[in-house]
């Protein structure tokens, strides 16, 4: 299969990105609101409810900060940056997104920007200064650094800026085109001016032999 015809079928048209990004995004959205009011619903909050020993536990606690309880004080600053994170993908799935796999990233991500954000928008205390809701406890995953409780919005957050980092790595652009492919192309574009320059140089040159 030729690079040519592969870069075709993994191309979408505006539309279809725009909708792979929204559905995802919304499918996201609903798990983490779900499972927060389950959470809500049913554990003793402060309170580790074991699931698999110290491996997994259930603690429900409300985060007006950023990761690790940080920023507290200043709520409404994580609300904007959310809020621009959140308008910044909408503008690239509208714009520039025309691969699958940007799209599926980004709508993942966008839907766990989502996620906190609605949280920081409706819940108490306050409109822009509402309180995260944090459930999941793994002690293990932290090693050495202070143990932290997240939620599902936090897991595809975080899995979704690796994944973001692992497509810029790998030189895979919005459009579907990759960084070494456009050099190589430019590479050739120069090389093939460069032979028409030399070509109607010594075209032009009266001395040159037949």
């Amino acid at each position: 299969m030729s690079s040519r015809t592969s870069a075709t079928r993994t191309t979408l048209r505006a539309a279809a990105a725009g909708t792979t990004i929204a559905i995802l995004a919304v499918l996201v959205l609903a798990a983490d609101q779900f499972t927060k009011y389950l959470a809500l619903q049913n554990l003793p909050e402060r309170q580790a409810v074991p699931v698999i020993g110290d491996f997994l536990q259930l603690y429900l606690t409300f985060n007006p900060g950023a990761a690790f309880s940080l920023g507290e004080g200043v709520t409404w600053v994580f609300t904007l940056v959310l809020a621009a994170a959140a308008i910044a993908i909408v503008a690239l799935g509208i714009t520039r997104v025309r691969t699958r796999a940007w799209a599926v990233v980004l709508g993942l991500l966008l839907g766990g920007i989502l996620g906190n954000l609605t949280d920081r928008l409706l819940r108490a205390p306050g409109f822009l200064v509402g309180h995260v809701v944090d459930f999941i406890h793994t002690p293990w995953l932290w090693l050495w650094f202070p143990s932290a409780i997240y939620n599902v919005a936090d897991m595809f957050i975080v899995t979704m800026m690796i994944a973001v980092a692992i497509l810029v790595l790998i030189g895979l652009r919005f459009d579907g085109t990759r960084e070494k492919d456009a050099a190589r192309a430019a590479t050739s574009a120069d090389a093939a001016s460069s032979n028409a320059d030399d070509d109607a140089s010594t075209s032009a040159d009266p001395h040159a032999q037949p």
